[in-house]
């Protein structure tokens, strides 16, 4: 009874003030959430009434503007169709009438009228343009749509300067009411985007300028003008519901998380829209949050210390005790059944002390090695390694590591690795103790993955097929080449009728006739600064550094000649035998880049094989009759 009494009693000593630190901690800690949470939930709900009313506004106010841009385009506009129902004035005065026009309107970038057949009668341009417009949209419906509303189109690119354009349109009807033919005004999309680049909007904010119809206009600042949103929740809902509003949504653009803002125009088909990305609206709430958690932690912290500390002391000498029965019991386990070898030697290298571990690991008695020196275990070929790194000088508080092959009892050889490190002794001898562990396994594994890792090196370099560099390496041998030599041919090949000798032969006739091709183009750079590789299918690439232009090409007939030397039957060619065509290009100030270098010689290459295959040729001999034979429609459409 006494026993279990004052076992009883330890017992209830060690609960008490554990129960009544941990309700402390549990209470204070309880508050200080409590608090960080409501702080949290109020901060965000006015952080987000804050970007609701900004986002709002500026939908307004960019509503606003749009309008105004469109609404002193429409005066004008009305005004010059008025006109011309009942005149026809001549160009000599109509045409800089249009120019002032323009000049007072910085967001029209050019104004004219299209006859009845699409042809330009008037413009503000220097010079007339010569192109048809009748294949417009807007020239189509205006032609057979009466009326003199304004149309707004959908982004088109401009055949005067490329660019992406917001054409403004509307009817020119005679006076007996028949068709007579469009005014248009063409406002630059850019001309948005440099106005709405001006606004803040963070990370993945956006504004947009879109028709009621839900054809996007304007997009800032990534493109997607041109795309149909009228299935979006914008036109199918929400504006079917209010013409101004405000809701969380999904971006039909980037996929991610919006709060949207937007705005229809009373007096144009337009709707306005401004996004901001939830992460970047509530990016100041984050990092008041993250701050206010920061606080809140160290509360806890300090709530917790302050709970340990009440009931720490009390346990201190009780864990203290204990910890030192279970360190002694916990060495003596660990001298005797220690897997790694421990070893003490003296400054020449005798052991002096191994511990029993070292007969299950090398098969040798530890009392038989006292005395004896270490280095006689050690294998010749490793022998000086392990003398450099024991005679280097030593710092008592830096340990040294080694591996190296030793020699167990049956002949057959280990890999141990040694940890050691100078031990400080009062007698003034130099001693170390090293700790050996058997690292045989690992050492096979890791010469394995070392050979695999070469392996997948050499695989992810070259052709598994040929042998020769893949695509991947000789787009990196040819974007360096470029950029460090100023001269520099590219030779493109491509075996004749290869499709017809694989559907004749067989896709096995196929890889040997490839391999055989590929082993001559391999030899063209044999012993030479360039590189051949396989550009993809039948075709092969040879890049060959400060060669010219004619060089290449002697290069290049006799890579042709030589695979039409191998006489490899082909019954799908005219030939009868397997043939190439090569392109040759060279570098030049006219080329920007090594992709345009590759593209001269593609279209060398098509040029030989349009005048009959089995061929070679240049693309200098190439460009000038290329440019003579280009349609003057692609001159004077852009």
């Amino acid at each position: 009874m006494p026993d279990h009494a004052s076992a009883t009693s330890t017992l209830s000593r060690q609960i008490a003030p554990a129960v009544i630190a941990t309700l402390f901690a549990l209470a204070m800690s309880a508050c200080v959430l409590g608090v960080v949470i409501w702080k949290a939930l109020e901060s965000k709900s006015a952080t987000l009434e804050r970007g609701q009313t900004a986002t709002q506004n500026l939908a307004h106010s960019l509503a606003e503007h749009a309008s105004h841009t469109i609404q002193a385009a429409d005066i004008s506009m009305s005004g010059i169709v008025e006109l011309l129902k009942y005149r026809t004035p001549l160009p000599d005065r109509m045409n800089p009438f249009l120019a002032n026009i323009v000049n007072a309107l910085p967001q029209i970038r050019e104004i004219g009228v299209l006859s009845v057949d699409g042809a330009w009668q008037y413009s503000s341009l220097s010079e007339l343009p010569r192109y048809n417009n009748s294949d417009r949209d807007y020239f189509i419906y205006h032609r057979d749509t009466p009326g003199a509303a304004l149309r707004i189109s959908a982004p088109i690119q401009s055949r005067l300067t490329g660019h992406s354009t917001i054409m403004l349109s509307k009817r020119i009807s005679k006076e007996d009411g028949s068709f007579g033919g469009v005014l248009l005004a063409a406002i630059d999309s850019d001309y948005f985007n440099a106005f709405y680049n001006r606004f803040q909007l963070g990370v993945g904010g956006a504004i947009g300028l879109m028709r009621n119809d839900g054809i996007v206009l304007i997009r800032w600042p990534s493109a997607n003008v041109g795309a149909d949103l009228s299935k979006s929740d914008l036109f199918a809902r929400q504006i079917k519901l209010s013409s101004v509003g405000y809701y969380k949504t999904i971006s039909p653009f980037d996929g991610t998380v919006k709060y949207f803002g937007y705005e229809e125009t009373s007096q144009y088909p337009l709707v306005v829209t401004v996004a901001r990305s939830e992460s970047e609206l509530l990016a100041s709430w984050w990092a008041t949050l993250r701050t206010d958690a920061l606080v809140g932690a160290v509360l806890l912290c300090l709530i917790i210390l302050s709970a340990a500390l009440l009931w720490s002391q009390f346990r201190f000498r009780m864990k203290t005790e204990h910890a030192l029965r279970e360190r002694e019991a916990r060495y003596r386990l660990l001298s005797d059944n220690i897997a790694d070898i421990v070893i003490l030697l003296d400054g020449r290298g005798t052991l002096l002390y191994v511990s029993p571990s070292v007969e299950p690991v090398l098969g040798l008695r530890g009392g038989d090695l006292i005395g004896k020196s270490c280095f006689d275990l050690v294998h010749p070929d490793d022998k000086e390694l392990v003398l450099a790194a024991t005679a280097r000088p030593s710092d008592p508080d830096s340990t040294n590591t080694v591996a190296f092959r030793i020699a167990r009892a049956d002949r057959s050889v280990a890999w141990v690795e040694i940890n050691f490190k100078l031990a400080s002794e009062q007698d003034g001898q130099t001693k170390f103790v090293g700790v050996l562990r058997d690292v045989t396994q690992r050492k096979m594994m890791e010469d394995e993955l070392t050979s695999l890792n070469t392996r997948l090196a050499q695989l992810a370099t070259t052709d598994g097929l040929t042998g020769l560099c893949n695509r991947r390496t000789f787009d990196g041998f040819l974007r360096r080449e470029y950029a460090a030599r100023d001269t520099l041919s590219v030779l493109l090949f491509d075996i004749d009728n290869f499709k017809g000798y694989n559907d004749s032969y067989g896709h096995q006739a196929g890889d040997e006739c490839l391999k055989a091709v590929a082993k001559v183009i391999a030899d063209a750079t044999s012993n030479t600064s360039g590189m051949s590789a396989r550009y993809g299918g039948e075709e092969f690439i040879i890049v060959l550094p400060d060669v010219s232009e004619a060089d290449a090409l002697r290069v290049a007939e006799a890579v042709r000649l030589t695979i039409r030397a191998l006489g490899i039957p082909n019954s799908a060619s005219s030939r009868g035998y397997v043939t190439v065509s090569g392109g040759v290009s060279t570098k030049t100030k006219a080329i920007l880049d090594e992709a345009m270098l590759v593209g001269d010689a593609d279209l060398a290459l098509y040029e030989a094989k349009r005048l009959g295959r089995n061929r070679t040729f240049a693309s200098s001999e190439l460009k000038h009759s290329f440019v003579e034979s280009v349609p003057l429609q692609f001159l004077l459409e852009p």
